[in-house]
């Protein structure tokens, strides 16, 4: 009984996911572009409700490695807009919600739940520690690729010249590893169902703006 309740639970999160972004790719083809951007912050919030009660992070060490996430995330970050260490030149826009000495609160949430959700997506596999840790670092890196190349035009981030360079992306792989090496060293699980569907529909998301 228990297990039938936690799988529709599993499935019920999967579904507001993907609805919430089928929804957004169809109302922005159909002309709808500023009115489904300015509702990020709502979106990345509801993600975050879903995680917290799929994912739940009721123990002092899940709750310490969320925290740890986040607060590097959010400190990367502030180097980044602050004084242009790790990432380059780069400044926020008006769409991610309230921010922290120019960085969005939900920035710092988001690099917690990659970190979180790609380290799930690898469990799936039967392969080293090590091997984990490099190919969720890597999965963290190619989704921010495709982020990177819309950014600025859903007013997200913006980089000079409206790119990021390379070095930002090695960058992004070196932090994501070490907080893929925080997150195995301290054995946390997760669900993998629920880590490859969040996966799949930001990429499917922002690949929808790539193509375009």
């Amino acid at each position: 009984m228990l297990k039938r309740l936690e799988k529709n639970k599993v499935e019920l999160a999967i579904g507001i996911i993907w609805l919430f972004h089928t929804s957004a790719i169809i109302g922005i083809a159909l002309g709808y572009f500023q009115w489904f951007i300015e509702k990020t912050p709502l979106n990345l919030i509801i993600f975050l409700v879903l995680f917290f009660w799929v994912y739940p992070v009721h123990t002092v060490k899940r709750l310490l490695a969320f925290l740890i996430f986040f607060s590097c995330g959010i400190f990367a970050e502030w180097l980044g807009v602050n004084h242009g260490i790790l990432f380059g030149n780069y400044e926020y826009g008006n769409n991610l919600g309230p921010k922290l000495d120019g960085v969005p609160y939900l920035i710092g949430a988001l690099w917690a739940l990659l970190t979180f959700v790609c380290a799930g997506i690898m469990d799936y596999f039967s392969i080293s520690k090590t091997l984990k840790i490099f190919f969720a670092a890597l999965l963290m890196v190619v989704l921010d690729f495709f982020m990177e190349q819309s950014a600025h035009l859903l007013d997200f981030w913006t980089f000079e010249n409206n790119l990021a360079s390379y070095p930002n992306y090695v960058t992004w792989f070196l932090l994501a590893l070490a907080l893929q090496l925080i997150l195995r060293a301290l054995d946390i699980k997760g669900n993998r169902l629920f880590s490859i569907h969040i996966y799949l529909s930001q990429l499917v998301f922002f690949l929808f703006f790539y193509l375009r």
